[in-house]
């Protein structure tokens, strides 16, 4: 497994620069810094050389994140079109940084606006005929597209592993994967375990943190029992940790962290915590002493 975590847990705002999160990530013993995928096509050909040569010097893989805006919605028939366009974009830069894996809630957008009517069915349809065609951009690029499970709060898609499962099999694009987050999971799963197994070897990414979205090992999380399948499923993909534990800014409006998460937000106490967490995690999901 690649170990991970995404930038976001230190900003409160989504716009960064990520080279000194790059850098972070390697002090503190990560393998992988998660990125947001919304200001790449907005960055020029050297800001994104730039990017992956510090990725290169660090040893750091990139991967990358994005919660689509309304108008970034493929599986909006009203949308499709601009959207695809958008997301071309998006998947040269990604090729020109060396991020050749993109999880979230791509095949629709992010939160849901739940003041309008849910047509869980056809908005389905919609959605699988525009991730054919986001498949299709993506491909040239080697770029894997993972398909997020989220809580029913955030989304009414795709909730739970068996759903994700199913559209990502309806899809039928072998670049089209399975991500589970075990924040999500939490709400929606009955046994945390058999959603993994299900998702087996079509699981692509996968997203950590605790219920309470602090880092892992702070919170009530059955981690033994999530290592043991990630493990019996012959995982060895990405695993990136999705801390939120700052309030304030458009991060934590749109994460809904409406009180300090931890005792200490210090800079130096959240990267203290970061570092702890990687280690907890390789040992309790890959089973090492």
């Amino acid at each position: 497994m690649k170990h991970g975590i995404y930038y976001a847990y230190w900003e409160t705002e989504w716009a960064a620069d990520y080279i000194p999160y790059i850098r972070k990530a390697a002090k503190l013993g990560f393998d992988v810094l998660e990125i947001g995928g919304a200001a790449l096509p907005g960055m020029t050909v050297g800001q994104l050389k730039d990017l992956r040569a510090a990725a290169e010097d660090c040893g750091i893989g990139i991967t990358t994140g994005y919660g689509p805006a309304p108008h970034h919605d493929v599986g909006n028939p009203a949308t499709r079109k601009g959207a695809l366009e958008w997301y071309a974009k998006m998947f040269e830069a990604m090729a020109r940084i060396g991020s050749f894996g993109i999880g979230g809630a791509l095949y629709s957008h992010w939160p849901v606006d739940y003041s309008q009517p849910i047509r869980k069915q056809e908005d389905w349809k919609y959605a699988v005929e525009g991730m054919r065609e986001m498949s299709a951009l993506a491909k040239p690029y080697g770029i894997q597209l993972n398909m997020e499970s989220l809580n029913r709060f955030e989304g009414y898609l795709i909730n739970t592993a068996h759903e994700c499962v199913e559209f990502v099999r309806e899809v039928d694009c072998d670049n089209v994967w399975v991500m589970l987050d075990t924040f999500h999971m939490n709400i929606e799963e009955t046994d945390m375990g058999a959603a993994i197994r299900e998702a087996g070897k079509l699981l692509g990414h996968f997203h950590t943190g605790e219920c309470n979205r602090l880092v892992p090992g702070k919170g009530r999380m059955p981690w033994d029992e999530i290592g043991l399948a990630l493990r019996e499923i012959g995982y060895d993909k990405t695993v990136v940790m999705e801390p939120f534990v700052n309030m304030g800014g458009q991060v934590g409006s749109d994460i809904k962290i409406w009180r300090t998460m931890v005792e200490d937000n210090s800079v130096e106490a959240l990267d203290a915590d970061a570092a702890e967490s990687v280690i907890f995690q390789r040992k309790v999901l890959e089973g090492k002493n």
